[in-house]
């Protein structure tokens, strides 16, 4: 296929080149742009990966020319294709493409400063980091992962506002790596089962890996596993452009999720290492990329484009462009605009925060005693009631998570308008898909699983925070207190982990009002993820007085004053901070006085200024008291500080009984306490001897 162009599609950038007579560019000219910006990009960087770009240039062309529909001039209009690049380390393919099609951001310096500090051009993709890039991507499998949360949005948004409104596709390059991860068999299976055929996935077939032939490491038949999941599956020859746009034609046309393998190979154009997986993850050489010229026709300088080459690339955008105006129009005509503006924006209602606010003091007057799932539980009918775009789910662990509240229904296959997904035995693909379901806009997801589950979510939940996605992740049975399923499933070391993970709040409620303000404050934070980590046993109602504040909002706080001076401050979270209340009396009656601080967020009592986090902590001795590992505590208990906690894995008993065995019951914190105090007397006496001689 040719491309027509003349003048009208050459950029403002490009106005002093003389102009041309309206003319026609074969594909596999427009192709070969984007081969010489990889090789040329990735040679001065002396770094990264040429041999995907190289090898799906062709597919990309075709995709981009024919079919996809994105405007430069509004990136992020709601209705555009979502293009997700899962083989990140190809980026060079996704810079090149979006420099060609007239990105504001991407002129052709910026693909000069390929991988330098403060680039647009990263070596992985980077959502934020570059316009129209729509997900973070380079752990290998996430990309087609968090593409099957885009499609289900994309369904969910389509069966609320139809058609006029919601009518586009997501498309995904993936490689042999992407389908040899995990993630990628959770992703797939989800996709099919709920028929998600807008899902249009190209898999860069070129049997290569980092060490060679993939033959070393796997037979799978791709194409079998696809169609037994439930896609349909076309093979073409990736450097066959007109297979290509046959197959994607019918793609479109599909009832359900579609594979397109290309076969192709790898660093496509380079006469020598073309098909070897040295070009995989290397820069080919100027001897190497002189040849591929060559070899491919391209006789122009590096990062030199003829003027109608790039006119040819910039009628994708003008194709685009007049799709995104009349998709305006359509919506301003729509008697669901402004519904639909404020689901895109996620502005929730007030009503949701008024709905919390009642809870609160409902139950604060009740003094409700409950679990902690169980308050996440209520809290969630309130919230769920209050608003239609928080969107649940759980690993199929909904009855012990209680995120399916009343009135809820299910997504089903080809049902899209319920509010419920069931993810399946699939953490990894649930986190990831709730990550696509936050970036397509439209929708606030949580999801739920046990927190000891958190180690297979791992990577989804890290893109979460590095993408800065307001994703809430209900993660119940929390600590020892789950009791007999014992040590496979009681998080230890959990704790640490997500809290030594960047820009993710963590939230560790003590009681029903706890919970609900952690619930307020996840839903709140519409640039970071949160984790709910609540607990499967019964806890009291600790907060006393006024309900109407929320005061987990600093992360910690004073809960209980000491009755005169403090001699000891008992730093606690969640389900031990009823045991830390409790070690208060016991300390009372042997005449210490204690002030017990619950601390549902570390990293919300971080931000505070300085002042506040002294008055809280206080310059009493300190004492920590949580069921799990120390790790990180030493931050707040200081270098002299107590802590109770687990130093291993726990066992198969009942909870009370565990928690006794362990050492974590209101007399260790007691004595813990006890010791501290006299251990700073001593200390205290060592430094003043006059004074320590008149004691004796």
């Amino acid at each position: 296929m040719t491309v027509l162009v003349s003048r009208e599609h050459v950029r403002e950038d490009d106005r002093s080149v003389a102009p041309i007579a309206a003319r026609r560019v074969d594909e596999a000219v427009l192709a070969n742009a984007i081969r010489a910006l990889a090789m040329d990009a990735v040679q001065k960087a002396n770094s990264g990966h040429p041999g995907m770009p190289m090898g799906m240039a062709d597919a990309a062309t075709v995709l981009f020319s024919r079919f996809i529909k994105i405007d430069p001039v509004w990136p992020d209009w709601p209705d555009r294709d979502r293009f997700v690049l899962s083989a990140g380390h190809g980026s060079m393919l996704q810079y090149a493409l979006h420099h060609l099609i007239g990105f504001e951001d991407m002129p052709i310096d910026e693909l000069k400063r390929f991988r330098q500090l403060g680039s647009r051009t990263a070596g992985h993709p980077e959502y934020g980091h570059a316009l129209g890039i729509e997900t973070t991507t380079g752990p290998l499998g996430q990309g087609i992962a968090t593409a099957v949360g885009m499609a289900l949005a994309e369904r969910m948004m389509a069966a609320r506002f139809g058609p006029d409104l919601v009518d586009h596709r997501t498309y995904v390059i993936a490689g042999d790596g992407c389908l040899q991860e995990g993630i990628s068999h959770e992703a797939i299976d989800l996709a099919g089962h709920l028929k998600l055929s807008r899902l249009i996935v190209l898999w860069d077939d070129n049997s290569i890996s980092i060490d060679g032939p993939t033959r070393l490491s796997t037979s799978m038949d791709q194409s079998r596993r696809f169609e037994s999941a439930g896609w349909n599956v076309h093979k073409v020859d990736g450097h066959d452009r007109e297979a290509v746009a046959v197959a994607i034609a019918a793609a479109q046309g599909s009832d359900r999720p579609t594979l397109i393998a290309c076969r192709t190979v790898i660093g496509k154009g380079s006469p020598n290492l073309q098909g070897s997986e040295k070009t995989h993850g290397a820069p080919l050489g100027e001897a190497e990329i002189a040849a591929t010229r060559e070899a491919i026709g391209w006789p122009h300088a590096p990062f030199e484009i003829p003027v109608d080459v790039r006119a040819a690339w910039l009628s994708v955008a003008e194709r685009g462009n007049t799709a995104r105006v009349a998709w305006e129009q359509r919506l301003a005509a729509s008697p669901q605009c402004t519904t639909f503006k404020a689901a895109v924006a996620g502005d929730l209602p007030d009503a949701v925060f008024e709905a919390l606010l009642a809870f609160k003091i409902e139950h604060a007057g009740k003094a409700t005693t409950a679990a902690t799932r169980k308050a996440s539980e209520l809290a969630l009918t309130a919230i769920n009631g209050a608003t239609d775009l928080t969107i649940g789910g759980s690993a199929d662990l909904t009855h012990s998570n209680l995120t399916l509240t009343k009135g809820m229904r299910s997504v089903a296959p080809g049902e899209f308008a319920g509010r419920y997904v069931h993810y399946g035995i699939r953490e990894h693909g649930m986190s990831a898909a709730m990550n696509g379901i936050a970036l397509h806009g439209g929708f606030v997801p949580y999801g739920g699983t046990f927190l000891c589950f958190a180690d297979y979510a791992r990577g989804a939940i890290r893109l979460s925070a590095l993408m800065g996605q307001r994703v809430v992740y209900v993660m119940t049975h929390d600590s020892i207190g789950l009791g007999e399923d014992g040590p496979t499933h009681q998080p230890i070391e959990h704790l640490a982990m997500l809290r030594a993970t960047p820009n993710l709040l963590l939230f560790r409620p003590a009681d029903v009002v706890e919970t609900a303000e952690c619930w307020e404050l996840a839903l709140k934070q519409k640039h970071r993820p949160s984790v709910l980590v609540l607990s499967r046993q019964n806890l009291p109602m600790l907060r006393v007085g006024a309900a109407d504040i929320n005061r987990s909002t600093r992360g910690a706080y004073l809960l209980r004053a000491p009755r005169g001076h403090r001699d000891v401050t008992l730093l606690a979270t969640g389900s031990e901070v009823e045991i830390a209340v409790k070690a208060v009396e016991r300390l009372h009656e042997k005449g210490v006085e204690a002030a017990v601080v619950s601390m549902p967020s570390w990293e919300l009592f971080e931000e505070q200024d300085p002042a506040y986090r002294a008055e809280v902590l206080g310059s009493a001795p300190r004492v920590a008291v949580e069921a799990a590992a120390r790790l990180g505590w030493d931050r707040w208990i200081g270098e002299n500080g107590a802590f109770i906690g687990m130093t291993g894995f726990g066992a198969s008993a009942p909870a009370a009984d565990l928690y006794k065995h362990f050492g974590i019951t209101p007399e260790a914190v007691a004595d813990a306490a006890l010791e501290l105090i006299d251990r700073s007397a001593v200390e205290r006496s060592s430094d003043s001897p006059s004074e320590a001689g008149s004691r004796v």
